[in-house]
């Protein structure tokens, strides 16, 4: 099978309105994430098999979405707000299939870190740390 173009993939913010609205992150270059992962716990006993170690899934980790932007401080600093947010606000990563696949969830901003090289375009990462489960559809 042929890989599927990247090109046209959002990352949307929630304004927490009823019905919620929501708007594209602009001149977004590159989006990592959800890194999704589980814990195990070690069930291994005296009475193990063979004396292999024994394990079961525990606890899910939503992981982080890291995105890389061409930074412009009229339009992405207003976000430096959501490193206030205490409580998670909702997220979508909306994919540019036939049928918009998409991915939502809930998230806290952990990071804002911009780059202004001497010799290149403004940058900047912004991380967000998943709360809860995300919903892919």
């Amino acid at each position: 099978m042929a890989g599927i173009d990247g090109f046209g993939t959002q990352f949307q913010r929630g304004d927490g309105a009823d019905p919620e609205v929501f708007t594209a992150i602009g001149n977004c270059t590159n989006i990592s994430g959800p890194g999704l992962s589980r814990e195990t716990l070690d069930v291994t006993a005296h009475d193990s098999p063979d004396a292999w170690m024994e394990f079961v899934g525990s606890l899910k980790d939503g992981g982080e979405v890291s995105l890389d932007v061409n930074y412009d401080p009229d339009k992405h600093d207003a976000l430096v707000a959501d490193l206030d947010d205490d409580e998670p606000r909702n997220y979508r990563l909306v994919f540019p299939t036939t049928a918009a696949a998409q991915w939502a969830f809930g998230a806290v901003m952990t990071g804002f870190e911009p780059s202004a090289p001497y010799d290149d375009k403004l940058t900047a990462t912004l991380t967000f740390k998943v709360s809860g489960k995300p919903v892919l559809s």
